[in-house]
């Protein structure tokens, strides 16, 4: 079944894709009245809808059923220095895959410019495709902080675990299996490309952040940034509480 994206503020009676979605239903996909389609909202529901009608920019949708996922009990936010844009795309799209619950873009000492005040749409469009692609009801939360390091200590004061990936620590200190997929909130902190500088590094360990490793290799900022959110992943594929579905008549 094809899955397509309604954000949650359209997400009301009566039900209808519009815009890019509408057309490539229409034009790509060629969907008629009848034909049955995934619809996701990016926070915790998705819906099977029958198509009802269709025209060139619009096409009326009526629900089949609604399921409502309960937010994951195990969070992963990733903390990104900003750098340049190669594969930044490409990571918020990998991110949405990997199920991390917030992605925030802080401004490094590193950086080579500043980090923008406003989330651009193309970030959300790359998300949008890794919800679709992976089937995943909840899209991260975008954040960027411009405020560096000390906004980062800031906004993550109360989560239960807080590491920071720095390629200085030695191999005893790697990150573990014990370490990651945990309940509550766990951040995980990667510089730019020019790695975290010393100021940042005394201000994160002082803030409370553990360093690890993630080995003996030096990696990129994204290969690293990926890795971490994969082993959360792993390491939360346990049972939850299961969802709940909206009956419709």
């Amino acid at each position: 079944m094809r899955t397509f994206f309604l954000s949650s503020e359209q997400w009301s009676s009566p039900y209808a894709l519009t815009g890019q979605e509408a057309r490539h239903l229409t034009k790509v996909v060629r969907v008629h009245a009848g034909d049955l389609i995934r619809l996701l909202d990016g926070a915790g529901r998705e819906g099977v809808f029958r198509v009802t009608g269709t025209s060139r920019n619009i096409v009326e949708l009526t629900p089949e059923s609604i399921t409502t996922h309960p937010e994951p009990v195990s969070r992963a936010v990733l903390a990104v220095g900003w750098g340049k844009a190669v594969r930044r795309s490409w990571l918020m799209e990998k991110a949405v895959e990997l199920e991390a619950s917030a992605i925030w873009l802080w401004q490094a000492d590193h950086s080579q410019s500043p980090v923008p005040d406003d989330i651009k749409e193309s970030w959300l469009a790359q998300m949008v495709a890794g919800a679709k692609q992976s089937a995943n009801p909840w899209l991260p939360a975008l954040r960027t902080l411009p405020g560096g390091i000390e906004e980062l200590l800031r906004a993550s004061s109360d989560f239960e675990r807080r590491f920071m990936l720095w390629e200085g620590e030695t191999p005893e200190a790697l990150l573990e299996a014990k370490d990651v997929g945990g309940v509550g909130t766990t951040l995980y902190v990667v510089g730019p490309e020019g790695g975290f500088s010393a100021r940042e590094v005394k201000a994160l360990r002082e803030g409370g952040m553990m360093p690890v490793s993630l080995g003996q290799r030096v990696l990129r900022w994204e290969t690293a940034a990926l890795l971490c959110l994969g082993l959360h992943w792993w390491g939360r594929q346990k049972p939850t509480a299961g969802a709940t579905v909206e009956e419709h008549p």
